[in-house]
C-alpha cells in the first residue's frame, strides 16, 4: 500500500536523527515524508537537510510560529502545513512525532492491518519508554483501544470522512471519536512497540490542563462525563489539581460560550459512546 508521513518537528534536534533512521529503515517504505520544521532554534534543520540529500522521499517545510510548547493547535498547525505538501493520491497517512523510534515492520504492518480490515479506519502500535535501570517498558496511560497521537496512521476514506485533524487540545480523541462515527474501526497493534525518546507530559503545564477541560466541552462531553474523566486523570496521575483544572477549563469555556468541534449529531454519538465504555469499566 502507498502511504505518506508527516513529521512536525520543533527543536527536535536531540531525536530527530534516530526518528528519521527508523523512518528510512522500515522494510515498506514511504511514498513521501514531509518534515515540517517548526520555528527550530537548534540543529533540528541540519538534520534534516542531511536526511533530504540521501533520500529523495524526505521533503522539509520550513514554517513559523510561536516558540511555546503547547497540546494540540501547535502541533496541528505545522501538520496541516505539511499537509498541503502531500500527494492525494495514497492508501493510508501517517502522522509521526519526531521523538520516536519505530520497529523496522512497523508501516508494513500497519498496511497489513489496512489491507486485511478495511473497516480500520486508524491504527498504530504501543508507546514504550525507558526507566532508571534502561529497561523499555510499556506506557500507555490511555486505554488500550487508542493510538497514541504520536504515531497515527489514518486510511483515506476516514481521514476525509472526519474532516482531517482538528487545531485544538483533544484532536487525537476527537479524531478517533469521529472514526466511530463513521463507523470505522480503530486497531491498536500490540506487536508494535515504539520507543518514545521524550518522557509523556512532560511539557504539559497548568495551561495545558485547561485546555483539556475545555476540549471535553468542545468534543459536547457534558458536565458528568466530564465530571467523571477528570476525576481518572487526577487519580492516574497522581495530582488531585489535575481535576481542578481540567474542570476550571471546562467551566471557562462554557461561560465563553467556545466553538464545539463537534456537531450536535456527533456530541450524541459521543456522549452515548463514552456512557457505554463507563459502563463496561463498571460492570
Amino acid at each position: 500500500m502507498k502511504y505518506q508521513i508527516i513529521i512536525p518537528a520543533h527543536n527536535e534536534g536531540n531525536f530527530l536523527s534516530a526518528h528519521l533512521q527508523s523512518v528510512v529503515d522500515q522494510s515498506l517504505l514511504p511514498a513521501k515524508v514531509v518534515v515540517v520544521n517548526d520555528h527550530s532554534t537548534d540543529n533540528t534543520e541540519d538534520i534534516i537537510d542531511r536526511f533530504t540529500s540521501q533520500y529523495n522521499f524526505i521533503t522539509k517545510l520550513n514554517t513559523t510560529s510561536s516558540t511555546e510548547h503547547m497540546p494540540g493547535s501547535k502541533v496541528i498547525n505545522a501538520f496541516n502545513k505539511g499537509l498541503e505538501q502531500i500527494d492525494p493520491d495514497y492508501d493510508f497517512l501517517v502522522k509521526l512525532d519526531a521523538d520516536t523510534i519505530l520497529p523496522p515492520n512497523y508501516f508494513e504492518t500497519i498496511s497489513q492491518i489496512f489491507r486485511q480490515h478495511p473497516k480500520v479506519g486508524i491504527a498504530g502500535g504501543f508507546i514504550y519508554e525507558q526507566d532508571q535501570d534502561g529497561t523499555w517498558t510499556l506506557n500507555h496511560p490511555m486505554d488500550r483501544d487508542h493510538v497514541r497521537g504520536a504515531f497515527k496512521a489514518y486510511s483515506r476514506n476516514c481521514f476525509k470522512a472526519i474532516g482531517g485533524l482538528k487545531n485544538a487540545m483533544g484532536w487525537d480523541t476527537v479524531d478517533e471519536l469521529l472514526a466511530q462515527y463513521h463507523a470505522f474501526a480503530i486497531h491498536t497493534e500490540e506487536s508494535l512497540a515504539v520507543k518514545h525518546l521524550r518522557p509523556l507530559g512532560k511539557a504539559y503545564n497548568q495551561k495545558a490542563r485547561l485546555l483539556q477541560g475545555k476540549a471535553m466541552y468542545t468534543m459536547r462531553y457534558g458536565f458528568i462525563i466530564t465530571l467523571i474523566a477528570s476525576i481518572k486523570m487526577a487519580v492516574k496521575h497522581k495530582k488531585p489539581l489535575v481535576f481542578w483544572d481540567n474542570m476550571r477549563g471546562y467551566y471557562l469555556a462554557k461561560k465563553s460560550k467556545s466553538p464545539f468541534l463537534v456537531n450536535a449529531s456527533e456530541g450524541r454519538f459521543i456522549r452515548h459512546l463514552r456512557w457505554k465504555k463507563i459502563r463496561a469499566k463498571l460492570f
